[in-house]
C-alpha cells in the first residue's frame, strides 16, 4: 500500500459543487489547478493507516444526516479568493475525527478549523483583489448541503479518489 498521505474533504450537494468547481476552473491558474473545488477537513493523514481511517469514517457518517452549510462570506486571501463557510455540525464532526486521529495530525491540521472553498489562488494580489470585488458585488449568503465525506490520496499535485462516505450511509 502506498505511503502517500490522505486528504479528507466534505462532499457538497451537486449544484454547490458545480458552481464552486466552475469558478475554480475559471479563476485558478490552469497549470496549477489539478484538483476539483473542495472543503478540506484534513490535509495530511497517514497513507499507511488508510484501512483504519476508512473504518472510522464509515462508522462516523452512519449517524450523520445531510448537513446545512452556510456560504457566509467571501475571503480575500492575499493571492486568491475563497468562500468562507459556517457549518457547526461539520465543525463538531471534524472535532470528533481530530480527537480520533490526534496522534497523526500535522501542525496544519491542528490549527483552528475554518471551512472554506478556494476558487482562486497563486495569482498576483491585484488580480485577486479584482476578483474579490467582482464576486463580492453579487454575493448573497446562502445555504448549501454537505452530503458526505470524500477520502483522497495525494499524488504530488493531483489527487486519487479513495473513498466516498455518504452521510446516513446512503
Amino acid at each position: 500500500m502506498s505511503q502517500a498521505p490522505l486528504i479528507l474533504t466534505l462532499e457538497l450537494d451537486e449544484a454547490a459543487f458545480a458552481e464552486f468547481d466552475g469558478q475554480r476552473r475559471r479563476h485558478f491558474p490552469p497549470a496549477l489547478n489539478k484538483i476539483p473545488a473542495h472543503v478540506t477537513l484534513f490535509h495530511h493523514l497517514p497513507g499507511e493507516e488508510e484501512r483504519g481511517i476508512v473504518e472510522t469514517l464509515a462508522a462516523e457518517v452512519r449517524a450523520e444526516g445531510p448537513m446545512p452549510v452556510k456560504v457566509a462570506s467571501l475571503r480575500f486571501i492575499g493571492r486568491g479568493v475563497a468562500y468562507a463557510l459556517e457549518a457547526p455540525r461539520l465543525s463538531q464532526l471534524r472535532g470528533r475525527l481530530a480527537a480520533t486521529f490526534d496522534s497523526w495530525l500535522t501542525p496544519q491540521d491542528r490549527q483552528g478549523y475554518r471551512p472554506h472553498v478556494t476558487v482562486q489562488n497563486k495569482v498576483a494580489p491585484d488580480e485577486a483583489r479584482a476578483l474579490h470585488r467582482e464576486l463580492e458585488a453579487a454575493f448573497v449568503p446562502r445555504e448549501i448541503t454537505g452530503t458526505g465525506l470524500l477520502l483522497w490520496r495525494y499524488l504530488g499535485g493531483p489527487w486519487e479518489a479513495r473513498g466516498r462516505f455518504p452521510f446516513g450511509g446512503a
